[in-house]
């Protein structure tokens, strides 16, 4: 795992460029340590504990995905055909789209965690890194980024993998408290951005796996959320 953390983390780590694409099953295990002082923060109920939690976690998974989503939501809402999408998508400038999905996201994030158990965020990051791997699982490379590096390097085996370790990491939660099962509804976000991206821009490149990420992370919160309120 630690040839993973440097890219999807802002742990000081070294990892080998070459091998981090062999251990794109690993993506789930990041969740381990993306999530535990978050967590513990949540636990603790300190004050503002649901602006901390969220701070800590981007203090250490990093902006790279929020940057992603950006850029993902100024192409999906320009009018046009896909080269122009594509070409919205990469430009440098961040347009109203983009500012407004990084608004929302961070919204619904900071709203919902109040209103979930402190494990919560647990689940969510769980969903949001094995999320990017069903990405990668496309298979549907665009441009030649580090998303195309990580895609070439995909395969069943390590999906399977991959797979195998997100039940095994979600399954003590569900039998702690069986309705988190609820928070696999959560992928249902991950798979309509794969769907929106594969349809706008015909492929899935960094940008797009960054969107898969935070609006997952979001998607099982908000469905957390709501499944503690009708409850």
């Amino acid at each position: 795992m630690k040839n993973i953390l440097p890219f999807l983390t802002r742990i000081p780590v070294k990892g080998d460029f070459e091998k981090a694409r062999k251990e794109l099953w690993a993506f789930p295990l990041v969740a381990l340590v993306s999530s535990v002082l978050p967590s513990a923060i949540l636990y603790l109920e300190l004050p503002l504990a649901n602006v901390l939690a969220l701070l800590e976690l981007y203090f250490t998974i990093g902006l790279l995905h929020l940057d992603g989503l950006a850029d993902w939501a100024d192409g999906i809402m320009v009018k046009g055909d896909r080269e122009r999408k594509i070409k919205a998508m990469k430009d440098l400038n961040t347009g109203i789209a983009g500012l407004f999905a990084v608004v929302m996201v961070l919204f619904l994030q900071v709203y919902s965690l109040p209103l979930v158990p402190f494990y919560s965020i647990y689940l969510a990051e769980l969903n949001s890194k094995f999320a990017m791997l069903l990405g990668l699982s496309t298979k549907r490379p665009l441009g030649g980024g580090l998303g195309t590096y990580f895609m070439e390097g995909m395969n069943g085996k390590q999906l399977a993998t991959g797979t195998t370790l997100y039940a095994l990491l979600y399954l003590p939660v569900a039998l702690y408290n069986p309705p988190a099962v609820i928070g696999l509804a959560g992928l249902l976000f991950a798979a309509y951005v794969i769907k929106l991206s594969l349809e706008n821009f015909g492929g899935i490149n960094g940008d797009c796996l960054g969107a898969i990420a935070e609006i997952t992370r979001a998607g099982t919160l908000l469905v957390l959320a709501f499944a503690r309120w009708w409850a």
